[in-house]
């Protein structure tokens, strides 16, 4: 699965700077709106412990770890969803992504411009919803004026079913919340899913605190005020200090470490951001190995062996057979696969088989 996420919120909350740090990459991070005028996008591999360790078991030809896409979109302000600053170009860009880091400043800093003048994390959390929300009311009513006159003149079940569920997005809309969070129903969601609604895609909130922060965020004001936002929308919430990632980013793996512990903390923002994704797009991770490779593939919790197979190769998913199953944790406590199957601890799975995080997979098919 090719999975992405877009980084977005107002200039100067540092987008850019934490996108440089966590993609290793030098797109221009400067203190004026409108630095990033195209949105750069970087492919970062997962650092999972599981994966280092089957590579210590197998030790492989090739190493190919899960990797996710950051997209850096240029800032958002009041009205572009009428195309004031770099306007419905950068909302465009936000369709591209499965989830949104919503990036918000929570961090004082005269030198720093706030294109608002003052540092409301609530305040800037509305603009930009406010813009998503309004993209989507036009996306909306367009389509609402389209289907209405069939839903009423055909009574065709699909139009009706489809009239029903944008009539509820649009009362939603104009009330100023956010798709995610309309009472649609699971059938109504399948329906409005090709809308690709940009308030309806899963969001992070990534509070940009300071280095004094860092540590114990929950000692700072404003990352209160965006953790208070996320619990009520059921969204994901995480601090992280754009300033030390870019540190941490130019530093050796040691170094990073023994910075990490100086500062109190145990993981970087990277890790931080990428656990939260997965957990909010409820993925999972299934390896395969030996001696030719060791390779971490993303699946969607739920999903039954054949479909994960896919994933591998579409002739795997269409003329499966069977998969040979065991737990990464069951090869580490016997550390070889011979081992592990003298404990009786591989199965044989058939079409019916729920993946689990971790599985290790050995796929048979036609």
């Amino acid at each position: 699965m090719s999975l992405k996420a877009g980084i977005v919120g107002l200039p100067n909350v540092g987008k850019s700077t934490l996108f440089n740090a966590i993609t290793s990459s030098h797109v221009e991070a400067a203190n004026y709106p409108f630095a990033t005028i195209s949105p750069n996008s970087g492919v970062v591999n997962l650092n999972d412990v599981r994966f280092d360790k089957l590579v210590d078991i197998f030790h492989p030809k090739r190493e190919i770890r899960a990797t996710f896409e950051f997209i850096d979109i240029a800032g958002l302000v009041k009205g572009a969803s009428q195309g004031e600053g770099l306007g419905n170009q950068f909302l465009a860009n936000i369709r591209l992504a499965d989830a949104i880091c919503h990036v918000v400043r929570c961090f004082d800093n005269n030198e720093i411009i706030h294109v608002e003048g003052s540092i409301d994390p609530k305040r800037d959390i509305e603009t930009i919803n406010f813009e998503l929300i309004m993209a989507d009311l036009d996306t909306v009513t367009k389509r609402l004026g389209k289907v209405e006159v069939k839903a009423r003149t055909s009574k065709e079940k699909s139009a009706v079913e489809e009239y029903e569920a944008l009539k509820i997005l649009k009362e939603g809309l104009e009330k100023g919340i956010v798709a995610r969070l309309l009472p649609l129903s699971d059938e109504q969601m399948e329906i409005v899913k090709n809308y690709n609604l940009l308030s309806m895609k899963k969001v992070i909130y990534v509070a940009n605190v300071s280095e004094e922060d860092y540590a114990n965020p929950e000692a700072c004001k404003y990352y209160q005020v965006v953790k208070q936002i996320a619990d009520s929308e059921g969204a994901e919430c995480i601090a992280i200090c754009a300033e030390t990632e870019a540190e941490l980013s130019s530093l050796s793996k040691e170094e990073r470490n023994e910075y990490l512990e100086s500062l109190g903390i145990e993981e970087t923002g990277l890790d931080k951001l990428t656990r939260s994704a997965y957990h909010l797009l409820n993925l999972a991770t299934f390896f395969t190995v030996g001696e030719d490779e060791v390779r971490a593939w993303t699946f969607s919790n739920g999903w039954k062996v054949p479909r994960c197979a896919g994933i591998i190769h579409t002739d795997f998913e269409k003329k499966f057979i069977r998969a040979e199953v065991y737990s990464c944790d069951d090869i580490f406590e016997y550390g070889s696969e011979k081992a592990l199957k003298e404990a009786g601890k591989l199965r044989i799975e058939g079409k019916d088989y729920l993946v689990q995080d971790g599985d290790c997979l050995m796929i048979r098919h036609g």
